[in-house]
């Protein structure tokens, strides 16, 4: 469904020169648009399979309450017209409900996917390229993690043994961010 924006979105990963990337977030904002009006559209179908679906319960209720009438007078012939009618109304519910089950699992999913969508096209429309990082937000991840308790940053880290957060003191964390400063510094040549 969603398939002209994540185009869109990777070209802009491509190309952020400001021409282009006018042009690919405009395409993006297009295809938002149309995923918006998709989106809509599976609303829709939700609402009349629901409604569907309370007609077929309510005549399965009809022909039920008909065959027990038949049954208590004694018609055998009116008792078997609506036994195959309740055994139709019962498959079309049973269809009704799978459907509507289907939809909204479907509503669900793209409704995730806009949203991921959303925020990757409002990141390159301030500049971003989608899935990267300016300047800075690298230079302010580093400040965070000078200023953690985590020394390596867990963002880093490959194992999920790793992750687990290392407690320092105030005065560790301070000869941490020091010494960073210092290697920073010799770097710079300063």
């Amino acid at each position: 469904m969603f398939d002209q924006l994540r185009d869109s979105l990777r070209a802009l990963s491509d190309r952020l020169e400001p021409d282009e990337r006018r042009r690919a977030t405009g395409a993006m904002r297009d295809a938002m648009v149309h995923a918006k009006l998709a989106m809509q559209d599976l609303r829709d179908a939700l609402l009349k399979t629901e409604q569907r679906l309370i007609l077929e319960r309510a005549e399965l209720e009809t022909v039920k309450r008909r065959q027990g009438l038949a049954a208590h007078i004694g018609d055998a012939e009116t008792v078997a017209v609506a036994e195959r009618f309740a055994a139709q109304h019962a498959e079309r519910v049973a269809v009704l409900e799978s459907k509507r089950l289907v939809q909204q699992q479907e509503l669900t999913l793209n409704d995730r996917e806009l949203d991921d969508m959303s925020s990757q096209l409002r990141m390159a429309m301030s500049g971003i390229a989608p899935g990267g990082v300016t300047p800075d937000v690298a230079a302010q991840r580093e400040v965070d993690a000078l200023l953690s308790d985590d020394p390596v940053g867990a963002s880093t880290r490959s194992s999920a043994a790793d992750a687990a957060p290392v407690r320092r003191t105030r005065a560790e964390r301070e000869s941490d961010a020091e010494d960073r400063l210092a290697a920073l510094k010799r770097r710079m040549g300063k």
